[in-house]
């Protein structure tokens, strides 16, 4: 019997432990820290033998095959050592693969590929195809896989997922975009994290779609020095093709094998030019998928968007407070600030990724009125923006934090949490860091 050892304990290491002990491996689930109650009753219920809080070497380095969850970098003592040994580390992406047959669309991009993802697996469905929903988001995909046969999956994948592939082929792929995003996982090396990204149509073949962002400047150097065997499907806002989606008079015009369609940029639910590109990057997928103009027009209408992003909270005495906690890097503050129309209070802060603040500079001369600073070192948004902002508060407090932004603020203002950052130097998760600013919100 073959032995599986899976790293992490939390929702792809516990998916892939079931999956595996589902189709006959031995299977060991190990992680450093502590697993939460409901993944331990979990492991318990399908009798897999786990331990936490430590690393039982003996063990680990007996196994046949790794699962890594994505969150343990590659510098780790024990992954150093399985790497010296020979052991093969996959990923939950890799390992579920190879054991469905499901037609498989891969989302991925450094902002955009959750509200593309949602926006996608939402036009499927009420298309009336059967798809899953997993990856980055939801329930594990190997879970899935274990216990339900899907005709589709529509996965979005982070760099860290795409980085455990050997083998993995998805039939669609999506590239929303590049920008700095993790670079203290790629040796501070940017072109070592899009080659992460680009992973994702390493395995297509002739028979498979690439989408990507023909504006994207990174995405077009990449691919005029690399070759992919897929066939490429661009989309822009200012270039027009034969084949890809495009802007024409205030349309958005997909063209697919000389089909065409086309819809009003004001009818589709999702406003601003990123969402415009997610929006575009759907429509390919489900014409790809011949879904009828009617069902992917009413989609579009009616999709509600993502939680956390760019998300209205309340307006108060004429103030409108945003929730865009998931703005975790500083291109999707860009995006946030850029579809900002009135003078705005911006929250920014947490853990720096390596960010370079200077290409914000205009939108924040433009735009910002007022900047407050939620963690625990904001020395280099100080030192960027002192002289362009006049009034930048600092606070570790998140009711503290909007009660700051609300001084700030005359009727016709926005309060703006858009943090560049990510979170966990005073929150568990950007899912926490919203919900905590939604609920300071509701007390003003």
């Amino acid at each position: 019997m073959k032995k599986l050892v899976v790293l992490g304990g939390g929702e792809s290491g516990v998916g892939t432990a079931i999956l595996a002990k589902k189709i006959g491996y031995q299977v060991f689930l190990s992680d450093f820290g502590a697993i939460k109650k409901e993944y331990k009753e979990k492991l318990n219920t399908y009798q897999i033998d786990w331990e936490e809080n430590q690393h039982t070497e003996s063990i680990i380095l007996a196994a046949d095959i790794v699962m890594k969850s994505p969150g343990i970098p590659d510098k780790v003592a024990i992954i150093q050592k399985l790497i010296q040994n020979g052991i093969q580390i996959v990923s939950e992406i890799e390992f579920a693969s190879q054991q469905s047959n499901a037609n498989v669309i891969a989302i991925t991009g450094s902002n955009g590929k959750t509200t593309t993802t949602l926006l996608t697996h939402y036009i499927v469905e009420q298309a009336g195809l059967d798809a899953g929903l997993a990856g980055n988001i939801g329930m594990s995909y190997a879970e899935q896989v274990a216990n339900t046969t899907r005709e589709n999956y529509v996965l979005e994948l982070s760099s860290f997922q795409l980085d455990g592939i050997i083998n993995f082929r998805p039939h669609i792929a999506v590239l929303t975009n590049l920008s700095p995003d993790h670079l203290d996982r790629y040796h501070y090396n940017y072109q070592e994290y899009i080659a992460a990204k680009f992973r994702i149509t390493m395995n297509q073949t002739a028979d498979d779609y690439f989408i990507y962002d023909a504006d994207d400047v990174e995405i077009q150097k990449w691919m005029a020095t690399n070759q992919i065997k897929a066939k490429g499907l661009p989309f822009s806002l200012n270039k027009t093709f034969t084949e890809g989606a495009f802007l024409e008079n205030g349309q958005m015009i997909v063209i697919i094998n000389k089909i065409r369609f086309s819809m009003s940029i004001d009818d589709l639910a999702l406003k601003g030019k990123h969402n415009l590109k997610n929006a575009m990057a759907g429509a390919m997928v489900a014409k790809l998928l011949h879904i009828q103009d009617e069902a992917l027009r009413s989609s579009l209408t009616n999709f509600k968007g993502v939680e956390h992003r760019l998300e209205k909270v309340l307006k108060i005495q004429d103030v409108q407070y945003i929730n865009d906690s998931k703005a975790t890097n500083v291109n999707a503050v860009f995006f946030a600030l850029d579809s900002m129309t009135t003078p705005t209070v911006w929250i920014v802060g947490g853990v720096d990724k390596g960010n370079d603040y200077q290409e914000l500079m205009p939108l924040v001369r433009e735009k910002v009125k007022a900047i407050v600073c939620l963690g625990v070192d904001n020395a280099k948004i100080i030192e960027t923006f002192k002289d362009v902002v006049d009034d930048i508060f600092e606070t570790t407090d998140i009711n503290e934090c909007v009660k700051i932004a609300h001084s700030f603020t005359v009727p016709g203002d926005t309060v703006l949490l858009s943090p560049a950052c990510a979170s966990f130097d005073l929150f568990t998760s950007y899912e926490d860091r919203g919900v905590k600013f939604k609920e300071a919100v509701h007390k003003l």
